[in-house]
């Protein structure tokens, strides 16, 4: 049971830390806003993760992971999520207020864009799928739903603190508006892509 749980671990691991909005955006906040506010985004992110890993423990995500209505409007919802965080960045003002979002919320920022997300929402559904087979005890979806928030907010954490290196930050702020434009580019390459 122990290598099945290890398993999940690393799959889990591979999926919430590979490049996607999530990853862009607390990579911006915690460079610009500072560890504090960092931190406050990896609560956002992983409050999300939290609750698309109920969805996907209790078989909700499996259902919506067929499509249908429910998903498409989750999916343009996300896009517009996107693009709206990408024009704030684009903006002159967008170290004053990013997205539209005031500074002061970067646990907001976080939670919605990890539950607009429905890549995150599919992928937990996909993932936990295989590990709820009959004969497990009790404990093993509580043990799931530990390792992916545990994950989350561990890994997550870990990245904002490196972030916080005097050299990265000031690597940061010497090519902040050049980086802004290309996560930017990203963020709307991200929408696009969800879009088609």
């Amino acid at each position: 049971m122990m290598a099945e749980l290890l398993a999940f671990a690393l799959v889990v691991f591979i999926g919430q830390f590979s490049p996607g909005p999530d990853l862009l955006l607390l990579t911006r906040t915690a460079l610009v806003e500072g560890q504090k506010a960092g931190w406050r985004m990896v609560l956002g992110i992983t409050s999300g993760l939290a609750l698309h890993a109920i969805l996907a423990i209790g078989g909700v995500a499996v259902i919506s992971a067929q499509g249908g209505p429910a998903l498409r409007m989750m999916t343009w919802l996300a896009a517009a999520y996107l693009l709206y965080l990408a024009m704030g960045l684009i903006r002159k003002d967008g170290g004053q207020v990013e997205g539209g979002l005031s500074k002061r919320s970067p646990y907001l920022r976080g939670l919605f864009c990890n539950l607009l997300n429905p890549k995150v929402f599919v992928f937990f559904a996909s993932v936990v799928a295989p590990f709820l087979s009959d004969g497990r005890p009790g404990w093993w979806p509580y043990a799931l739903w530990l390792l992916i928030v545990g994950e989350g907010l561990f890994f997550w954490g870990l990245w904002v603190r490196i972030l916080q290196k005097p050299k990265i930050r000031e690597w940061y702020h010497r090519m902040g508006r050049a980086l802004d434009c290309l996560f930017a580019a990203v963020l709307t390459l991200l929408a696009l892509r969800l879009i088609f």
